[in-house]
C-alpha cells in the first residue's frame, strides 16, 4: 500500500491535502482543521480570521502589477462526510483518514478520503502560499458544515467580502465548468410506537443488505443504484402475510449519501421460518437481476439471532412499511432544458425504529423550485396518511446559471490555450454554496470546478491523481488572466 501522498506532483496541494488527511473533520467538528488554515495563514502574514458562525477567511494582497483585477474569492469547505464500512473500526472524531495511492487514484482504508472538499482546501492554501503566481486581490473562504446544513454558507454575512469573482473548488470532473446547481429541503418524518413483547413460538433473525455502492446523492443519484432501505421494506412487505414482527430498524445513515447498508432485527413464527429464509433468497436473487449492472456486490442475508424481548405493535408496522415503499426515492424528471442533468430527486436516506420511536430522513434536490414544492408535498402525503409526523427545514436555494458570465469567458478561453479544446459548461444536481452565497453577494460572478473526485460520500471515494495537477495549473492560469476591474 503506497502512501507517499506527500510525493506526488504538484507537491503544494499534495503535502496540504495529505495534512487534512490527519485532521480529523465530519461535519460539525471542523475546529481543527480551521484552526490549521488560520495558523498556516497568520505564519504567512495573512489576513485571517473567523466570522461569528465560524467560517474561515483569509486575505492575500495582489501581486505587483495586479492591483487592477477583479477580486478573487476561492471557496470550498472545511467538513467533510464520514462513512465507513461496517466492518472498519474507525472514529472520524479521533481517528485521521488512512489516506494512500492505488493506481492512478488516491482512495482510502474502508472509510470516505475527503478529497470532497479536501482537495478545494488544499488548492487555496497552495495559492496563499504561493510565491510566484501573479494575481489580483485573493481572499479564501472556507465554510463550516456544508455537508450536513450548509451553516457556515447561511451564515455569511454581507459586506465581509470585497471581491468580484466566486471560484468554488467543489465540483468533481475536471474539464467542466459549473455554473448552476439544484436547491434542496430536508424532509423529516418522526413517530412513536407501542412496544409489545414479542409472542410466543417465534424464532429471531437479523436481516442484512450490504454491498451497495451508496455515493453522493446529488452527484451519483442519477446513475439508480439500489437504495438498502427501499430494497428492505420492500421484502418487508412482500413477506407481510407471514406474520413477521419488526423489532428494531437501523438503515443508511446520512442525508447526502444513497444508503449502502440496512440492518432488521425481526421475529418470525416458527412454523414460517423456512419460508421466509427462502424468501430472503429469492429476493437476493431478484435484487442482484435488477441492478447487476450498478451494484452487483449486494448481498441480502437472514442470519439467526436470539428472539427480541420486544417488537412493534402491528398497525404502526403496518404503516410503515406501507410509507417507506411507497415513498419516491431517486430520479423524479430530467431537466428539460440540460441534457443529462437531473432536475428532480429524492434520497430516502434514513430509517430508525428503535424503543418505540421511529424516524425518516429525506434529502430532497431540485433546479425547479416548483419542482421541489411538489415532491415535497408527495413525501409529506405518503407519511401523513400514515399518521406520522412530518416537516421540511434545512432548504436551500439553487444557482441560476448566467451563459454569459465574463469569468466564465475568460476560463474557456484560457483552458482551450492550455489543453487544445473548451471545457464542458455544466450545471450540477447537488447543492453547491454558490446558491446561498450568490444571495448574499449578488453582484458576484461564480464558477465551480474541480479535479475528477469518483464516489464521493461512500468508502469508495477516490481522487484522479493526473487531474489534480492540469486543475491546478488550470486554476494558477486562471489567476493571471482574471479581468481587470
Amino acid at each position: 500500500m503506497n502512501k507517499d501522498i506527500m510525493g506526488l506532483s504538484p507537491k503544494t496541494i499534495w503535502k496540504h491535502f495529505y495534512a487534512l488527511t490527519q485532521i480529523p473533520r465530519p461535519s460539525g467538528h471542523e475546529e481543527a482543521s480551521a484552526k490549521y488554515v488560520l495558523d498556516f495563514a497568520l505564519g504567512l502574514g495573512l489576513e485571517a480570521f473567523r466570522d461569528e458562525v465560524g467560517n474561515v477567511i483569509v486575505r492575500k494582497p495582489a501581486t505587483a502589477g495586479m492591483e487592477n483585477r477583479k477580486g478573487i474569492v476561492l471557496q470550498g469547505h472545511l467538513d467533510m462526510v464520514p462513512q465507513k464500512n461496517s466492518d472498519k473500526v474507525h472514529d472520524f472524531e479521533k481517528d485521521p483518514i488512512e489516506a494512500y495511492i492505488d493506481g492512478d487514484w488516491v482512495t482510502a482504508n474502508g472509510t470516505t478520503l475527503g478529497a470532497d472538499n479536501g482537495m478545494g482546501v488544499a488548492a487555496s492554501l497552495a495559492v496563499l502560499e504561493a510565491t510566484d503566481i501573479a494575481h489580483g486581490p485573493i481572499e479564501v473562504l472556507l465554510t463550516m458544515d456544508e455537508e450536513t446544513g450548509m451553516t457556515g454558507a447561511f451564515g455569511l454575512k454581507a459586506g465581509v467580502l470585497h471581491g468580484d469573482i466566486l471560484l468554488n473548488l467543489d465540483s468533481e470532473d475536471e474539464g467542466e465548468l459549473y455554473v448552476g446547481c439544484a436547491g434542496g429541503t430536508n424532509a423529516n418524518v418522526k413517530f412513536e410506537y407501542a412496544e409489545e413483547a414479542t409472542p410466543a413460538g417465534m424464532v429471531g433473525y437479523n436481516l442484512e443488505i450490504r454491498g451497495l455502492k451508496g455515493g453522493h446523492s446529488g452527484m451519483e443519484i442519477i446513475l439508480q443504484r439500489g437504495n438498502s432501505n427501499k430494497l428492505m421494506f420492500r421484502f418487508l412487505y412482500e413477506v407481510a402475510g407471514m406474520g413477521v414482527r419488526v423489532s428494531t430498524v437501523d438503515g443508511g445513515s446520512l442525508r447526502n449519501a444513497i444508503p449502502r447498508e440496512c440492518f432488521v432485527t425481526v421475529a418470525v413464527p416458527q412454523a414460517k421460518a423456512a419460508e421466509f429464509e427462502a424468501k430472503v433468497k429469492e429476493l437476493e436473487a431478484t435484487f442482484l437481476a435488477e441492478l447487476a449492472l450498478v451494484d452487483e456486490n449486494l448481498t441480502f442475508k437472514a442470519i439467526k439471532a436470539e428472539v427480541p424481548a420486544k417488537v412493534m405493535d402491528v398497525a404502526t408496522q403496518e404503516k410503515l412499511t406501507f410509507a417507506v415503499y411507497a415513498c419516491p426515492n431517486g430520479v423524479a424528471r430530467m431537466s428539460d432544458s440540460m441534457e443529462g442533468l437531473v432536475e428532480t430527486s429524492n434520497n430516502l436516506a434514513r430509517v430508525e425504529v428503535k424503543g418505540g420511536k421511529g424516524s425518516v430522513l429525506c434529502l430532497l434536490r431540485s433546479s425547479v423550485d416548483s419542482a421541489k414544492l411538489d415532491l415535497e408535498n408527495q413525501i409529506a402525503s405518503v407519511f401523513k396518511l400514515a399518521g406520522f409526523e412530518v416537516w421540511m427545514d434545512g432548504q436551500y436555494p439553487g444557482w441560476k446559471p448566467n451563459l454569459n458570465s465574463p469569468i466564465l469567458t475568460t476560463m474557456q478561453n484560457v483552458y482551450e490555450q492550455m489543453y487544445g479544446k473548451i471545457p464542458t459548461i455544466k450545471a450540477i444536481h447537488a447543492g453547491l454554496e454558490c446558491g446561498l452565497l450568490g444571495g448574499v453577494y449578488p453582484n458576484w460572478d461564480m464558477i465551480s470546478f474541480g479535479p475528477t473526485i469518483r464516489y464521493p460520500h461512500s468508502p469508495d471515494e477516490k481522487v484522479k491523481i493526473d487531474t489534480v495537477e492540469k486543475f491546478w495549473n488550470f486554476l494558477v492560469e486562471t489567476l493571471k488572466n482574471v479581468p481587470a476591474k
